[in-house]
């Protein structure tokens, strides 16, 4: 199978009213991950879950109500991807190897994501850089994506005891 890679690097950042402290710790709850890290207007299932360097996990994230103008890069509803951490300083980043399951080329081979945990006064800035974007991946989409998880991350971060 032939990887196609422009490259490309993707980012989002957001300032979140919340410690780096609090916020790393809804990265290793695998339950906390599953209910903010999928985009709006999809779910996610964790299959493994195994959160220390070197570590796996495999996920699948579901559109909620499917359309059909837009496809999934492991069926035609859903994305499965494999992660790896390949670093977890506590409180400061979070990285990960992460590779769709995808016959399709232009969404098969590996993506780094870095999450920085940044302290601002009270609050946490927290950027998400991915290097590697396969060319599957439209560009607008995938910040729109990472938007959106930065903010369901912010709306989790307040709705926790």
């Amino acid at each position: 199978m032939t990887h196609t890679f422009d490259k490309r690097t993707d980012s989002a950042s957001k300032v979140i009213a919340a410690s780096p402290h609090t916020i790393y710790q809804a990265f290793l709850d695998p339950e906390a991950l599953v209910s903010w890290l999928p985009p709006k207007g999809m779910k996610g299932h964790l299959y493994s879950f195994d959160a220390q360097e070197g570590g796996t996990y495999r996920m699948s994230l579901t559109y909620v109500e499917p359309d059909p103008s837009i496809a999934g890069k492991t069926s035609e509803h859903s994305d499965v991807v494999q992660g790896r951490f390949l670093e977890l300083v506590p409180n400061e980043r979070i990285v990960q190897l992460v590779e769709f399951d995808s016959e399709d080329p232009a969404f098969a081979g590996r993506m780094t994501m870095t999450w920085t945990l940044t302290a601002v006064q009270e609050s946490t800035e927290v950027t998400i850089v991915c290097e590697n974007v396969p060319k599957g991946i439209q560009q607008e989409d995938h910040e729109a994506g990472m938007r959106s998880t930065l903010e369901n991350l912010a709306t989790y971060i307040v709705t926790q005891p």
